[in-house]
């Protein structure tokens, strides 16, 4: 950068701290069109829509049938959230997609092992660790998802292949973090800073936004002379010794993030726009999502034909859900981050869209197995 930029990068001094893949995108959008953010927000609608719709559609038919998948795609075409972050200039929507896509690949893995299967679901997980790096916490959780679930099925290189695929995806930016920074850094230079951050004494035990150079100023002045990569690792020395030094306060401090992750009320510190988003995406989705994720569990449904199935598979979906709640209610929570989890449940929230519509006296029932 040509001035100090966020959140310590001094003038034209090398950084790690944003995703290298989505700068690409930029980059390439800009070179096209010139620098004109606009282009680079109707570039990523046009191609984040219809995508997010699509995958999902896959998931809900492979995991329910083709009258949920229809459902959990229109609930898309229609969630605000989405409909903001879809031309939003930030790595969620492009995020999503590889959630979505590395879940399918999964769940496909799980049913027909096979060697292009195995290449599709490293290249979907690899693509969206270098887009958030925290999907990489995932990774152990769905490995042992495919031992378990595809047991007798799977073979060896059925797992070594996908992470083979990330290490090839990731290890470009290793050698060249190593180059700038001469200190080993696997991908991105923010966990130390968001960690030190979001469990420093001064939120107390109910974490809130800070204003202005507020985050800045939090930094003691000693650190503030070493590189990005070194300051990264140690602000994440530090954060850690919060947590070490009173782990009770930080017990409190994640669960106090359990409201903010998941709002679904209006709030005075909102705008119009975005209270309005809020209820009428998550808010009135939420009761559908809920009874959508305990229908997989139950016997029979009017809906699902083979229960035992639907609840086997599903829970690739609800380990997600867990996890990647777990991770920012650990470290850094907030309704973006919460978004990933958003699409997730959408399949659910058109589980339960089509039971209930086929519970209504008179209607003729319109799933079909899967």
């Amino acid at each position: 950068y040509a001035t100090d930029w966020w959140p310590a990068t001094r003038a034209d001094e090398p950084t790690a701290h944003f995703s290298f893949l989505y700068s690409l995108f930029l980059a390439g959008v800009y070179a096209v069109f010139g620098f004109h953010p606009l282009a680079a927000r109707v570039v990523q609608a046009l191609i984040v829509g219809p995508l997010t719709a699509w995958l999902l559609y896959r998931l809900g038919r492979r995991l329910f049938n083709p009258t949920v998948a229809l459902a959990a795609a229109g609930l898309s075409a229609v969630y605000a959230y989405f409909i903001y972050y879809a031309a939003a200039l930030m790595t969620e929507s492009f995020f999503i997609l590889c959630v979505l896509a590395a879940l399918d690949s999964a769940l496909e893995l799980a049913e027909k092992p096979s060697w292009k299967t195995a290449l599709s679901l490293g290249i979907a997980l690899g693509l969206g660790i270098l887009l958030r790096q925290t999907l990489l916490l995932f990774l152990p959780f769905l490995l042992l998802w495919l031992l378990w679930q595809a047991r007798g099925r799977i073979r060896w290189f059925h797992l070594a292949l996908p992470l083979l695929v990330i290490a090839l995806l990731i290890a470009p930016w290793t050698v060249r973090n190593y180059l700038v920074f001469h200190r080993f850094v696997l991908l991105n230079t923010n966990a130390g800073f968001a960690f030190f951050w979001a469990n420093h004494p001064i939120h107390g035990t109910y974490s809130t936004l800070l204003k202005g150079n507020a985050y800045q100023e939090l930094i003691p002045p000693e650190l503030r002379s070493l590189n990005e990569a070194e300051l990264d690792a140690a602000l994440l020395r530090l954060g850690l010794g919060f947590v070490w030094a009173d782990p009770g306060r930080y017990v409190l401090l994640c669960l106090n993030r359990i409201p903010e992750h998941f709002k679904f009320w209006p709030s005075p510190e909102s705008g119009l726009i975005s209270n309005i988003s809020r209820v009428g995406s998550f808010g009135l989705l939420l009761p559908l999502m809920l009874y959508g994720l305990y229908l997989p569990l139950r016997r029979t449904t009017p809906t699902l034909q083979r229960s035992t199935l639907n609840a086997q598979r599903s829970t690739l979906l609800y380990l997600f859900v867990l996890v990647y709640c777990g991770i920012h209610l650990l470290t850094w929570a907030g309704i973006r981050y919460r978004l990933p989890v958003d699409a997730v449940l959408i399949l659910f929230a058109g589980l339960a869209l089509v039971e209930i519509w086929e519970r209504l006296p008179g209607k003729t029932k319109v799933a079909r197995p899967a």
